[in-house]
């Protein structure tokens, strides 16, 4: 069936502080893609846009940051990308709503991409897409580009005070987006009062580095970590770049730091990974990560929360599988007794009895097999982080964990992304996300709990059993799963075990000791 489209000349038009912005509007939802937040030379702190006259078009997605390697697509099924063109020039932001009533003061989700902080984009996922998660609850969605890599993360300081935050320009990018949204969104139905921050993977570390950015305080009012928290990811040391940005002129044949202010990107980032790997091992600060100084605090479960962190809610959670990318195993192998067995003990060693015990308590309905795949690695600092925020009762800290085993391969854990088209609303366009009798509900619950979280600061819905607050010393953890559930300090055991048992930079049950390694 057809849907109803609408693009004039003369609208839907927009007006914003800088000029009138042309959108489109398919079955009752207005979308503006590609709209410039922010200008930026490389290296330096972003700056308003200048104002134009007459009617810009906001039609494409923009520009999306270039990467240090070419992306190679992979796990399509699991998680569908697209790409896009590359520039530095890469500070778009894109809207979904459904009014342009400056009166509506609907709420604000404003999405963070994941990819750390080096890769990634607003629209690299399919599932990011924002046009059903503001038709189905209502709101308005924002999804965002911003500097990666060494363009937005490289601490060029000590050779200039210039450069005194280019460590964290990507992060002032984010600050400069949301700064954008607060003196516009309004005209597009928004509420400027009223701003949830969301983000998966990088883009969960993103929202916790932002509620440690004074700079941004007041400019969004909630949050939600997805599978963001995992240790030493961003550098706490006290580290400046001297020695990368070193490095990285003597590769270039340069004694002057503005030389990499105009050389080609292309030829940057060769150079930048060509010397990066053995400054690295002095573990000094190489980049690519937010540098804690006067403008970004620092990690909050190293430094403490803020004054004004302590008042943000929080969701922090993540998947029961996470890095389980590897294909499952098929339902003869989960059938055979002894090779599981046999892949347990090769993995946990002198562990692998108290871990099945441990696991068979925590999920009595999985299949032990699946213990060859569970994660550590986010689980457990994300029980830290929820601890430690739960000791501030001036806003609620809420917990969640989907442990929804799919429909691909004879049956697969969750994996890293996969909540995010359910959040979104989104599972439709995801093949391997649709069981008949569950996806529709799960769907429903989890898009929902974000909703209402974004609207009150508060996860429950009557699509769920009732869902209380952590507290220090209870995480009550909403299990997303056919039948969710709210279960107590559950899986502590198992995760601390895991974590000391688990091989090093392990996220799967496969052999190969590449498929052990982080994938960003």
């Amino acid at each position: 069936m057809a849907r109803e489209f609408l693009c004039t000349k003369t609208e839907p038009v927009v007006q914003t502080k800088a000029g009138k912005l042309r959108g489109f509007r398919l079955d009752g939802t207005y979308a503006f893609h590609g709209v410039k937040y922010a200008d930026a030379k490389r290296f330096h702190q972003p700056e308003p846009v200048k104002p134009w006259e007459g009617i810009k078009n906001a039609l494409a997605y923009g520009y999306v940051c270039p990467m240090l390697r070419q992306d190679e697509p992979s796990n399509e099924l699991m998680v569908p990308h697209r790409y896009w063109p590359l520039d530095e020039n890469c500070q778009y932001l894109n809207i979904w709503t459904q009014s342009l009533d400056p009166k509506a003061k609907k709420p604000v989700l404003v999405w963070l991409h994941g990819g750390g902080f080096a890769a990634g984009s607003s629209i690299e996922h399919i599932a990011y897409e924002g046009e059903n998660m503001s038709k189905y609850g209502d709101v308005v969605v924002v999804s965002l580009n911003h500097r990666l890599n060494i363009l937005g993360y490289l601490d060029l300081s000590p050779f200039g005070e210039e450069y005194e935050n280019s460590a964290n320009a990507g992060n002032a990018d984010m600050v400069a987006a949301l700064e954008w949204i607060h003196e516009n969104i309004e005209n597009f139905g928004g509420d400027p009062e009223n701003v949830t921050l969301f983000g998966q993977s990088g883009g969960g570390m993103k929202v916790w580095t932002l509620m440690q950015t004074p700079a941004a305080d007041g400019l969004f009012h909630k949050g939600v970590v997805q599978s963001g928290c995992i240790e030493g990811f961003v550098q706490a040391d006290e580290t400046d770049g001297t020695a990368i940005v070193t490095a990285l002129m003597e590769e270039l044949g340069t004694d002057d730091v503005k030389t990499l202010e105009t050389i080609p990107y292309a030829q940057l980032a060769a150079a930048y990974n060509k010397v990066m790997p053995e400054v690295a091992k002095t573990g000094v600060y190489v980049g690519g990560n937010p540098k804690a100084n006067g403008w970004y605090v620092g990690d909050p479960c190293v430094v403490g929360f803020t004054e004004h962190a302590k008042t943000i809610p929080v969701m922090v959670g993540t998947v029961l599988g996470e890095f389980s990318f590897m294909p499952a195993l098929d339902p003869e192998e989960k059938a055979d007794a002894a090779l599981i067995e046999e892949k347990l003990q090769k993995m946990y060693g002198e562990h692998t009895e108290e871990l099945k015990t441990l696991f068979k308590k925590a999920y009595p309905d999985k299949d032990i097999s699946d213990l060859l795949f569970i994660d550590s690695i986010f689980r457990a600092p994300s029980i830290d982080f929820l601890h430690k925020k739960a000791q501030h009762p001036e806003s609620g800290t809420y917990s969640y964990l989907m442990s929804y085993t799919f429909p691909y391969d004879g049956g697969h854990i969750a994996w890293h992304c996969s909540e995010i088209p359910f959040v979104f609303h989104n599972t439709s366009l995801v093949a391997a996300f649709n069981e008949p009798g569950v996806t529709d509900l799960l769907e429903k619950q989890m898009c929902d709990a974000w909703l209402n979280f974004a609207r009150t600061g508060k996860p429950s819905s009557d699509a769920l059993p009732e869902w209380p607050a952590c507290t220090p010393d209870d995480e009550a953890t909403m299990v997303f799963d056919k039948t969710c559930e709210v279960r107590h300090n559950y899986d502590h055991e198992l995760i601390a075990l895991h974590k000391k048992a688990a091989p090093p930079f392990f996220f799967g049950g496969g052999d190969d000791e590449e498929e052990q390694k982080i994938q960003h």
